[in-house]
Formats: structure tokens, C-alpha cells, sequence
């Protein structure tokens, strides 16, 4: 509205809402009838409840009205960019809230008031620059026709490239928002996996109590293949013992007794 110069109608005034009640009530005193004061009655109670909502909303929506007009050069307003201004600030916009609401922002890792002041401001400045540059724009287009007569296209040129110059220069500060947000989400995530290192730390002892059973079981696992190796070495011994028995008694056989 404020863009458009639009102002509040004041034509409308609260002294007609009473005019059809007190109507009523005339009639009423007239005709003596009972049934036309409580109608007036009624209907002037719903016209008074109905101008205080009415004029609530009006009152307000003037009061914001007039601080749009205070202010008119604090706000940048879509249709104040053209197209592809208004996807630079979007880029713009988007890079800032990505780094504003990251996790190692909301945990002060990286300069949190730094970031709170110094990135809104940013988007600001790029903001008013981008509505400067889309009224230049839209300028220039009127101004430069389509088809330049021959040999005049030197003389245009300048312009031209002033108005590229300044496009570069503001897509380049949107490449550096867009970078420092790239580099926190790098952040984030080696902030995450920080956050899951540190959990896993918490539970240190348990992994060490989980160690240290299973060295028991280790140890136990020795102890039984260490019963194994004896068990067969005393097979080996009996079967030897065996053996030496049986060369025994062939010896004795081999020999009769006198």
C-alpha cells in the first residue's frame, strides 16, 4: 500500500452506525411499541460490537500504514527487484539462514554475535544494492533501444558494463555467503560426529569392562587348550608306556624264565 501511495479512506464516520437504531427507537415512541425498542436496542448493540472490531482493524492497519511511509527506505520489497535480482537475495538469504540456524552456530563454536549482527546487515546492503541496481535495469531498458544505429554501440557500452560490473561484484559477495555456509555444514557434521565421539567416551568403561572380559575369556581359552595339550601328551605317554610294556613282554617271551 505504501509502495502504491495508497492512503486510508476517512470518509466513513462512527455517528452513522446510530442512525438506523435511533430510527427505530422513533418509530417505537411513534407506534408505542415495545418490540421496536428492543429491536433497536439489539441491532445498535451488534452495530456498536461490529464498528469497535472494524475500527480496531482499521486503526491498526492505518498505524502500520503510517510506519511504512516513516520508513520507506528500511524495507526492500519483491516487486522493488527484478527477476534475477530476486534469486540473488534468495541465494543470499538462504546461505545466511543455513549458518544461522546450524548446530555449531545455537553452540557458540563459531563467533555467534559476530554472525547475529554483522550477517543481516550483510543481507541489507546486498538488498539495497540489488533494488538500486533492478531500478537501473529497468532504466536502461527504456532508455537503450533494442537496435542501436551503426557506430552508436560504443557510446552505450560504458553503461552497459557498469551495470554488469555491479551484478558481478553482488553475485560474488552472494558466492562468499554461500561459501561460509558450504564451510558450515562442513562443520556441522564434524560437529555431529565430535558429538557421537564424546557419547562414545561417556561409555569408555563399559568398553573397558567389555576388554577386559574378553581378555578373561582369552585367558580362559588358554587355559583349556593348555588342558588339551596335556591331556593328549598324557595319551602320548600312555601310548608310549604302551608300547614299552608290549617290547617288555616280547623281550620276556623271547627269553623263557629258568
Amino acid at each position: 500500500m505504501a509502495r502504491t501511495g495508497k492512503r486510508m479512506d476517512t470518509t466513513f464516520h462512527p455517528a452513522l452506525l446510530f442512525v438506523l437504531p435511533a430510527f427505530l427507537v422513533l418509530i417505537g415512541l411513534v407506534a408505542e411499541s415495545a418490540g421496536a425498542f428492543v429491536a433497536a436496542f439489539g441491532i445498535g448493540l451488534i452495530a456498536l460490537l461490529r464498528w469497535m472490531a472494524v475500527d480496531g482493524s482499521y486503526r491498526a492497519t492505518k498505524r502500520r500504514l503510517r510506519l511504512a511511509y516513516a520508513h520507506a527506505d528500511r524495507y526492500v520489497l519483491p516487486e522493488d527487484l527484478d527477476y534475477p535480482c530476486q534469486q540473488l537475495l534468495r541465494r543470499a538469504q538462504n546461505a545466511v539462514e543455513v549458518i544461522l540456524a546450524s548446530k555449531v552456530h545455537r553452540a557458540g563454536l563459531i563467533d555467534t554475535i559476530d554472525n547475529q549482527v554483522t550477517l543481516p546487515e550483510e543481507v541489507w546492503q546486498i538488498a539495497q544494492r540489488l533494488r538500486d541496481l533492478s531500478a537501473m535495469h529497468a532504466e536502461h531498458g527504456r532508455l537503450v533501444p533494442r537496435e542501436l544505429p551503426p557506430g552508436m554501440e560504443e557510446a552505450f557500452r560504458p553503461y552497459t558494463s557498469a551495470l554488469d560490473a555491479a551484478w558481478t561484484s553482488l553475485s560474488q559477495r552472494v558466492r562468499h555467503l554461500e561459501k561460509y555456509a558450504k564451510q558450515v555444514i562442513k562443520t556441522d557434521k564434524v560437529y555431529q560426529t565430535h558429538k557421537r565421539l564424546e557419547a562414545l567416551a561417556a561409555r569408555t568403561p563399559d568398553y573397558q569392562r567389555l576388554i577386559a572380559d574378553t581378555v578373561r575369556d582369552e585367558l580362559a581359552r588358554q587355559h583349556i587348550r593348555e588342558l588339551a595339550d596335556q591331556a593328549a601328551h598324557a595319551r602320548k605317554l600312555f601310548e608310549e608306556s604302551i608300547t614299552q610294556a608290549r617290547q617288555a613282554a616280547g623281550a620276556l617271551l623271547r627269553t623263557p624264565l629258568t
